[in-house]
């Protein structure tokens, strides 16, 4: 089977985070045909858009996931097993940007740059996107340094297709805009235990 590396953000600020989020990345790594090839450290960071809320943990798995017939084919099956799973760990209609249970967000689809209709099971949950495109890599996540921390924890030399400047280089602009607090680094990830390990494993 032909294989493309993925790169998937996931996020959460209800209930366990961290928990669920460790239980997220045993479920992306059991998804047919995947291999999970790489997890970044655990953030804590400030929720963007709605501030009142509690803070969000995010983290960045690097996945090798079935190529399909074509780019857009194996990004859409991808899409689709990110918002089963989503749905499938309680996840429910709130406003854009508000709380959420689990979030799961394709980054980046090998060298695919993509814009494609969603199909009802790739929907977002975010009712703002409802009808949005389906766009690789994700266009929010030049902008997001919770998205850029735990990436460049993974790929800091990558250039993403339509990206001028390496990973990290985004990085490090976005935390002279947000300041370096805007996220912490609370755990890693053990790959013997598969959860993390650290202030976090706990929480």
């Amino acid at each position: 089977m032909r294989r493309v590396r993925a790169y998937v953000g996931l996020g959460a600020n209800l209930g366990e985070a961290a928990a669920t989020l460790a239980t997220g990345v045993r479920a992306l790594a059991a998804l047919p045909g995947t291999r999970l090839r790489a997890v970044s450290r655990l953030y804590a960071t400030r929720p963007v858009g709605v501030v009142d809320q509690p803070e969000f943990q995010n983290a960045v798995v690097a996945l090798d996931v079935p190529a399909g017939p074509d780019p857009a084919t194996g990004a859409t099956a991808l899409v689709v097993a990110l918002k089963h799973l989503e749905r499938a760990f309680g996840r429910e209609d709130r406003e854009r940007w508000g709380p959420r249970e689990l979030d799961l967000d394709l980054l980046v689809f090998g060298r695919a740059r993509l814009a494609l209709d969603r199909p009802p099971a790739g929907m977002s949950l975010d009712p703002g996107k409802a009808e949005r495109l389906l766009v690789v890599p994700h266009p929010e996540a030049i902008r997001r340094l919770f998205v850029l921390a735990p990436l460049a924890d993974l790929a800091p030399r990558l250039v993403p297709p339509g990206w001028e400047h390496r990973v990290a280089w985004y990085r490090r602009r976005r935390e002279a805009v947000e300041g370096t607090g805007a996220v912490r680094m609370i755990a890693g990830w053990d790959p013997d235990t598969a959860t993390w390990t650290g202030p976090a494993a706990g929480a």
